[in-house]
């Protein structure tokens, strides 16, 4: 769940004119048959700022919302840090993504296929989407194994080091089977490492409990004390973490 924009709706007293902001960012000023220019321009200075954070929240609210388009210009998280997505053409260059300078770059060996502006973005889209899903996989699979370790010491109730395998999910950040074994979703990988810590301790706690119990949220608490705060930090960006 997200945090709520500023209200869409603020008036300048003087002149009750009204400023409105749309969830499409548009801003619509609306004032009276004999308000002044200067009136007018006055009660838009006065409210730049909450139209400004209107617009980027609507704007964070509409990258949650539309499907990707995997283009240059758009962000992409890993452990918690937004990278604005780079795309590039280079003949001579293996197809691959990297993290350089705050970007996430990726090089393809030739240009999408020229044709109508939906055409164009659907090749990219299936270029470009499936080595950036390559590239979380590989990070995920390298990162859960380093936090599953660092945990364990803490998780007196595991024996031996729990087996997991990666599969992304729309509504799941992982589960536990009967038998012990963890999967994982890979998108989690786009999180701050807390908040992976989270879904392992709380898929480990179902080794001991495989329900939510009495007990499973003492053995949660004991691991993690904060785990409240750091599960709403969790919830509040999944929409963004889970948007392909």
């Amino acid at each position: 769940m997200r945090k709520s924009p500023p209200s869409e709706t603020a008036k300048a007293p003087a002149r009750k004119v009204v400023i409105k902001v749309h969830p499409d960012q548009r801003v619509v000023v609306t004032a009276p048959h004999d308000a002044s220019d200067a009136a007018i321009h006055d009660a838009i200075q006065k409210r730049a700022r909450w139209i400004w954070q209107s617009i980027e929240a609507f704007s964070k609210q509409q990258d949650a919302v539309l499907p990707r388009q995997y283009v240059s210009g758009e962000t992409q998280f890993y452990l918690g840090k937004r990278y604005v997505l780079k795309v590039m053409v280079d003949a001579s260059q293996v197809p691959s993504v990297k993290l350089s300078c705050g970007k996430l770059n990726v090089t393809l060996k030739k240009a999408p296929a020229i044709g109508s502006d939906n055409a164009d973005y659907n090749s990219q889209r299936t270029q470009v989407k499936p080595l950036i899903d390559r590239w979380y996989q590989h990070k995920a699979k390298a990162i859960f194994h380093e936090r599953l370790t660092a945990l364990l010491p803490t998780t007196t109730w595991v024996t031996g080091i729990p087996s997991f395998r990666l599969m992304a999910m729309k509504k799941q950040w992982g589960s536990c089977s009967a038998k012990g074994n963890l999967m994982l979703n890979p998108h989690l990988v786009k999180a701050p490492k807390e908040c992976i810590d989270y879904v392992i301790l709380h898929e480990l706690c179902h080794i001991a409990e495989h329900n939510h119990g009495e007990r499973f949220w003492r053995l949660l608490t004991q691991s993690m004390p904060h785990w409240k705060e750091v599960k709403a930090k969790l919830d509040d960006m999944a929409e963004l973490y889970l948007n392909e």
